[in-house]
């Protein structure tokens, strides 16, 4: 689990260092740090993110990824196909939106499946 949520904390902080010409990239680079810094602290401090505020701060950060997706949910059909997301900025920012959610969402996994023994 520690490799996957390195990978995915390098992954996040790539999709936000892509952000620097968008008009809203502040906004998108914070979205994408919250969850590049959970995984980052869970490949390596795993017992912060375990511990009561540790796991309350991460349940409200899922929260509000979980209100990012249902915000910035794509209203075009078929948004996963690549010539609707390739073209459509609202449909880009919807998939950006889930993608932080589920690295949050493996973040929280990883926390609570952690073995006691090796947190």
């Amino acid at each position: 689990m520690r490799y996957v949520n390195i990978l995915l904390g390098v992954l996040m902080v790539a999709f936000a260092a892509v952000q620097y010409n968008d008009p809203d990239g502040p906004l998108w680079a914070a979205i994408y740090l919250v969850p590049a810094a959970w995984a980052i602290v869970a490949a390596f401090w795993l017992p912060r993110v375990r511990s009561v505020p540790g796991a309350a701060l991460l349940g409200l950060s899922t929260l509000a990824g979980v209100a990012l997706v249902v915000y910035y949910w794509p209203s075009a059909p078929g948004f996963w196909r690549q010539e609707i997301w390739w073209n459509d900025e609202e449909a880009r920012e919807g998939m950006g939106a889930m993608i932080a959610l589920a690295v949050l969402l493996f973040v929280s996994a990883s926390a609570l499946t952690a073995r006691s023994g090796r947190s």
